[in-house]
Formats: C-alpha cells, sequence, structure tokens
C-alpha cells in the first residue's frame, strides 16, 4: 500500500514517539511497515516419509502500526510578526499569493505560501505565520498551532509596524516575537532573523528611521530594511536581500555536508533464538524466529501441529522448557497464540 503525502510530513510512532521518517524531498519515499512473508504451500513439506503433505503453511501477518503524522510547511522564509502589521499585504505584493487582507486581528487563520520571483532562474518560498501575540506557545491568540511550520525555515523574517514603534521601548514587539519562538523551540531563535520595519511612509521623518535602524542595530539586527507593503516602496531591496542571504546560508550548508562523515564501528551482537520468562504459571517464549514460526502455523491442522511440535523439539524450545522446571499440563504463551505442555 502506498500512501501518498505532500512534501514536509513528519511520520512518528505514536506509541514510542520515535521520529520513522522525516519526508522533505518531492517523490521521497520510506517503508514503514513491512508485509509478512509468504506461507509454503504443502508440496514445500514433502518428503521420504510425509509423501502426500496434507497441510500448508500460513503467511506471517503484516507490522501493524500506529502513526502520527505532522505536516510542517517547506519555505525559504518564515514571516512573523504581531496581528496587523502588513504580513498578508507583503506578501501578497512581493508575489503572486492572494491571501485575505483586512483591517482586524487575526484576519489570516491559516499560514500561506507565496513564491517570489527574483528573476527568471531564481526564486524563493516564503510562508506568513499568522499572528503571533504574547503566551502564543501556550496557545493563546492563534497559538502553537503554526509555529512549527517556522522549523523548517532557513531564515525568520520580522515584520513590525514602524507607525506604532513605540518611542520609549522600541524593541518590545521583536523581544516579544522572539520569546514565543523561544519558548517554543530553542532551535527557532538560532535561526538567521532579517528585520523589516512596515508602513515607513507613515514614518515623520528620514532621521525617526535613521535612528529606529541604530537602535535595532544595537540590538543585533544587521539587516534591516525599511518598506511600504501598501505603496510598494523598498520592497525589490527587500527581495534582492533575502534572495542574497538565503545564497549565502545554503552555500555554507552545502559545505558542512560535503565534509567527510567518519564511519562508525559496527558492533555485532549475539541475538539468541528465543527467552523464556515465566509469568505467574505461564511460560512466556519470545523472539522473532518462534513467533513467526507460530503465526505461521495451521493449528486447525493435525499435521501441521506435529511438524510444529518437531520444529520446538529441532530448535531445542521442548529441552529449554524442560530446564526452566515446566510441569505437564502448564501453560506456554507464543505471542496471541497459548498452548499446553505435555513432554
Amino acid at each position: 500500500l502506498v500512501i501518498k503525502v505532500p512534501p514536509g510530513t513528519m511520520i512518528e510512532d505514536a506509541d514510542s514517539s520515535e521520529i520513522l521518517a522525516d519526508l522533505v524531498n518531492e517523490k521521497q519515499r520510506v517503508k514503514i511497515a513491512l508485509g509478512g512473508e509468504g506461507g509454503k504451500g504443502n508440496y514445500r513439506f514433502k518428503n521420504s516419509v510425509r509423501r502426500v503433505p496434507r497441510f500448508a503453511q500460513k503467511g506471517e501477518p503484516g507490522e501493524i502500526k500506529k502513526l502520527y503524522l505532522t505536516l510542517k510547511l517547506i519555505a525559504d522564509i518564515g514571516l512573523v510578526g504581531y496581528p496587523n502589521v502588513g504580513k498578508s499585504t507583503l506578501l501578497s505584493r512581493i508575489s503572486s499569493a492572494k491571501p485575505k487582507i483586512a483591517d482586524y486581528p487575526f484576519t489570516t487563520l491559516n499560514p500561506g505560501l507565496g513564491v517570489v520571483r527574483v528573476d527568471e532562474n531564481k526564486s524563493f518560498i516564503v510562508a506568513d505565520i499568522p499572528g503571533l501575540i504574547e503566551g502564543a506557545h501556550q496557545g493563546v491568540g492563534l497559538g502553537d498551532k503554526f509555529l512549527k511550520h517556522i522549523e523548517r525555515t532557513e531564515i525568520i523574517l520580522h515584520l513590525i509596524d514602524g507607525s506604532k514603534v513605540k518611542k520609549n521601548r522600541p524593541l518590545d514587539d521583536i523581544k516579544t516575537i522572539n520569546n514565543e519562538l523561544n519558548r517554543f523551540s530553542e532551535e527557532l531563535v538560532k535561526k538567521p532573523q532579517v528585520l523589516a520595519i512596515n508602513k515607513c511612509d507613515l514614518l515623520s521623518s528620514r532621521k525617526e528611521m535613521e535612528n529606529l535602524k541604530e537602535i535595532f542595530q544595537k540590538e543585533g539586527c544587521d539587516k534591516i530594511y525599511f518598506v511600504s507593503a501598501l505603496k510598494g516602496e523598498g520592497l525589490k531591496e527587500l527581495i534582492y536581500g533575502l534572495s542574497s542571504f538565503i545564497d549565502s546560508i545554503k552555500k555554507e550548508k552545502k559545505s558542512e555536508v560535503s565534509e567527510i562523515i567518519p564511519r562508525k564501528e559496527v558492533v555485532y551482537k549475539f541475538t539468541p533464538r528465543f527467552v523464556i520468562t515465566k509469568n505467574d504459571d505461564v511460560y512466556v517464549v519470545s523472539g522473532k524466529e518462534i513467533e513467526k514460526i507460530a503465526a505461521m502455523t495451521n493449528f486447525d491442522n493435525e499435521e501441521a501441529i506435529e511438524y510444529f511440535q518437531k520444529i520446538i523439539r529441532d530448535i531445542g524450545l521442548e529441552k529449554a522448557l524442560i530446564s526452566k522446571g515446566i510441569r505437564d499440563g502448564e501453560m506456554v504463551k507464543i505471542k496471541e497464540k497459548s498452548f499446553y505442555f505435555f513432554s
């Protein structure tokens, strides 16, 4: 059975919480649960004594797993910011995306993706993450529902409303958002960040813009752009700046991957054919081989049962049970199958 999922799907074992696969590339395939081995027909059990076998082997049951699938959008840039700072407007101006735009908080209820064309041969993808507010990591507002999508991005683009920046505390918005990212995952705040101050057409003077730039640079924000998403001001500089930044990050990653990874030493461990444990008055036998044999045996057929008994004698299970102190009439359990022991 082949199940198609969108790129960006992470597959987790619901019982053990183990990450089984992270499918990020198109046409990437992974085998999650194995089908069972086919059973042998009665002809395969023919020998000099058993001329016409009247039993066949059942097929081995396939693996059963309960899975938890999470979709994380694959984008180069994650666009974050408070509600109503103009993220949807910016996305609609720099790409062909058509997000809902209105003058009230939480207009965007789902992440939006937009492909930004730099030139004929180059483009990048921006994910508009719905408005974050203080307490988002705990589910306040739209909560942490969409924070997982930022984990895939190369760069975080902070968009703040320049017309509403508090003069006495201009860093509040960016610090609050970063705090929420950090509380969700420490890895998020380690990602490269770019700051775009929107609605710069509403700023009173060029001097005010320079003052803001200086304040943010002192805080460690090197890449700062002043834009007006509504009027289209500064968007070309922002697009080329982001494209160049993405190229430099991918170049660094490529050089890291090209390093030779030392081979891990392979350690071979002895695995016993079966293990016997006593649970109350029941002798529980476990082991891949014996469990497979029991699952593939047709216990409704007398000849099949005789063949099963021969196998457990041949592999030493009967002797091992006797040495463990089993008595006639006591129960033996192999996975879901239970038997009464008689030597």
